[in-house]
């Protein structure tokens, strides 16, 4: 009775005062919050339209920015924007703007925050300078309705006063004992709930104490949501420049760091002299821009000839050489573990696994054995290039399955990205790989996990939930499991816009003669070109028996169609890609054997490696270029193609399995397994009058424009931007729990 007293009383005279003077304290700190919360998205919506309305002012555009102001202003509470000359004037607004309301002051530094009272309620005037070419212009104003806090601050203030005084009440009746299982109850009712792991059962279950105000939290939570849905509907040029503007604004301070098999740039001993050379990868070609962009560290395995003698003591490099914008750490390997990892593990297992390209998948314990060592190499590698705790590190491909669970347990306060970019099979298929629980618990451990398409992030959850014990909350797709949260979305990748390689073109024209006279073409010869390596997914094959089939059912193309096939060597000592090229070959052959003259050859088949520049040459001469890939991630020469045709000519014949067909529906798709449906879609293509081509063209040049590479990097910054925060207010929540428990149960 003695110690229930001791208990009951301290706790009743400190719940009494927090009920009196901390419920004050948290609606404060949740208006605090609310109110940061919205600074943020005023400024992300300036960010996003700020070079936008710079183009407009100048140009005197006044109803694009009406319109503009009137898509904006949809978002509930974002209630109007204004533009004010630089003496002050306000010379437009949004139909909403409160009548009377003056433009506010200059802002001192380039934005300004205020709370004025409108209408009876406050609101957020934000004010951004504007300015172009060391011009000032003027300043945006940007109205925020902010009734929307103080209901919520009321709502908690009620909640907590009102749980804490039932709390005290209760607690007079009861021992020490129940009141410390109290307390830990109501602290995993909270946690479980903020966590998202808790499902129909547990809410029914919990107590109406609890419940209010974990769903009060659980709503302000979702709120970080709402900038997503905003920057998703206002148009934005992604660009470097709009990339460095989101990891200087979203991610200030975020050291940048990318993990590859594949390295972008290779140096070769060739003839006792040092050559370099950029791979023929889709992963390679997506990802540089985004370094040269961010800048950061790249860590890749060193596997050119001359790769040791062009590094530093700690293996670093500044790439690219004519202007150095990152540092590229190059990781050696040894025979043994490149066999086993990458040859074995990766590409004889993974590769045909996830592709189901009908090559019978292999594997090997040794070969596994190696894949973790080497994961753990990268892992050790990421640990040690590491200059701060919570570093975002952007994992790539099929390569690195389990690193991201290994760099988790050794940086648990990183962002983690991975990106997988190649398929993810249906849960039957994925369930013949024998480590199947691994490869899944290592990808869980990323904060973020993208594929290509929406499907593969299907295939991806289903197999999660077939073979993993965890918590799947497919409305968000969220993966809980371990304590760690991942998302899974799909990020479509692109390539850069425009391309590099584009700018050292000459015109079409001039592209087109100095083809056709490389390669002995004539000169009223249409021209197909497809550009691939020598891998069995590509279809390379096929698309030469779909000529055959062009030339039987329309013998016109005969002596005036020829298709120039570019096809680098690749993974030569596996069999399977020896036996593609010497089908790929064998099939050409035929084909011209069947239906070539003297001086015309219909297949004219390049077994070799080609830098960006010959193959943007190459694509600008084309008439039609043909991606019949029987089954792929994405498929990037898509979209190159696609940037290249500046002239907006050309047809694109694409296969339905590649991502890209997703994305450019414009383009002739096909099945690449029907020979004789892409016979005829290439006769389509060459057939098609001019006009109806560069519609076409013009269609699938915006959407690549639009959805280039700076954009599916900064879509995933942006979600990692997001998910940072949330764990911040999180983490800020527990501690005020905590510190609110310890109090209560002293």
């Amino acid at each position: 009775m003695r110690m229930a007293i001791r208990f009951v009383l301290p706790l009743l005279l400190v719940l009494g005062g927090i009920a009196w003077g901390g419920a004050p304290l948290v609606g404060s700190l949740v208006e605090r919050w609310f109110r940061a919360d919205v600074e943020m998205r005023s400024q992300l919506v300036f960010n996003s339209i700020q070079e936008t309305v710079n183009g407009l002012v100048l140009t005197k555009a006044d109803r694009k920015i009406d319109a503009l102001f009137k898509h904006i202003t949809q978002d509930e509470r974002l209630l109007a924007l204004a533009l004010c000359t630089p003496d002050g004037q306000l010379t437009q607004h949004s139909v909403a703007w409160p009548k009377g309301l003056a433009c506010p002051p200059a802002p001192v530094l380039d934005h300004a925050f205020a709370v004025e009272h409108i209408d009876g309620g406050p609101v957020l005037v934000a004010t951004f300078a504007l300015a172009a070419d060391n011009t000032y212009l003027g300043r945006l104003v940007i109205l925020h309705d902010l009734r929307f806090i103080e209901r919520r601050s009321d709502s908690a203030e009620l909640y907590l006063a009102g749980f804490l005084a039932l709390l005290g009440l209760g607690a007079a009746g009861v021992t020490v004992v129940v009141a410390r299982l109290t307390l830990r109850g109501w602290v995993k009712a909270i946690r479980k709930g903020l966590s998202g792991q808790a499902d129909a059962k547990d809410d029914a279950a919990m107590s109406p104490d609890v419940a209010p105000l974990v769903q009060e939290m659980r709503k302000m939570l979702r709120d970080l949501d709402t900038p997503r849905v905003l920057s998703e509907a206002i148009r934005v040029d992604w660009s470097p420049d709009s990339l460095r503007s989101v990891l200087r604004n979203e991610l200030p301070g975020a050291e940048v760091m990318v993990i590859s098999n594949r390295e972008p740039y290779i140096h070769n001993l060739e003839d006792g002299k040092v050559v370099l050379q950029r791979p023929a990868s889709g992963l390679v070609t997506a990802l540089e821009p985004i370094m040269r962009a961010c800048g950061g560290t790249w860590i890749a395995h060193g596997s050119g000839s001359a790769d040791q003698t062009m590094v530093d003591e700690h293996d670093h490099l500044l790439v690219p050489p004519d202007a150095p914008a990152y540092t590229l750490r190059r990781l050696w390997l040894t025979d043994e573990e490149q066999d086993g990892y990458y040859y074995g593990f990766a590409n004889e297992g993974m590769w045909p696994l996830c592709h189901i390209a009908f090559v019978r998948p292999t594997f090997r314990a040794s070969d596994w054995e190696h894949y973790v060592a080497v994961n753990q190499k990268f892992a050790d590698a990421v640990v040690a290039e590491a200059k701060t705790p919570n570093p975002v590190v952007l994992v790539q491909d099929y390569h690195f399955a389990l690193l991201p669970k290994m760099v988790r347990e050794r940086l648990p306060e990183a962002t983690i990205i991975t990106f997988w970019h190649i398929p993810w099979p249906n849960p039957e298929v994925f369930s013949i790989c024998p480590w199947k629980e691994e490869i899944l618990s290592g990808l869980l451990g990323s904060s973020i996990l993208g594929f290509h398409t929406q499907f593969h992030c299907n295939n991806f959850l289903d197999s999660v939930d077939r073979f993993l014990e965890c918590h799947i909350d497919r409305e968000h797709s969220t993966i809980s499991a371990g304590g760690c949260t991942t998302q899974v979305r799909p990020y479509p990748i692109s390539i850069e816009w425009p391309p590099a390689a584009l700018s050292v073109q000459p015109p079409v024209e001039e592209c087109r003669k100095s083809v056709r006279k490389g390669f002995g073409i004539g000169r009223d010869t249409m021209l197909a070109v497809g550009v691939e390596r020598f891998d069995y997914t590509k279809g390379i094959a096929d698309r030469f028996h779909a000529v055959g089939s062009l030339l039987e059912a329309h013998p016109e193309w005969i002596g005036r169609f020829t298709l120039l096939q570019i096809a680098a060597p690749t993974r030569s000592r596996l069999s399977a890609y020896r036996e593609t090229q010497d089908e790929a070959e064998k099939a050409a052959e035929a084909v011209n054997k069947c239906f070539g003259r003297e001086g015309w050859l219909p297949i004219i088949l390049v077994p070799r490696h080609h830098e960006p520049e010959e193959v943007f040459t190459l694509f600008r001469a084309a008439d039609v270029c043909l991606v019949s890939s029987l089954h792929d991630g994405m498929n990037l020469v898509a979209k190159e193609f696609v940037a290249a045709r500046d002239d907006d000519d050309g047809v694109l014949v694409l296969s339905t399995f590649a991502g890209a067909s997703r994305e450019l529906r414009e383009a002739l798709i096909v099945n690449p397994y029907d020979v004789r449906a892409m016979g005829e879609a290439l006769h389509m293509g060459l057939s098609m009058p001019a006009e109806q081509r560069q519609e076409r063209m013009r269609l699938m040049r915006e959407m690549v424009g639009e959805n280039n590479i700076y954009f599916w990097a900064g879509r995933m910054l942006l979600d990692a931007a997001r998910m940072r925060k949330r764990h911040n207010i999180e983490h800020r929540i527990a501690a005020v729990t905590r510190r609110a428990i310890t109090t209560g149960g002293t």
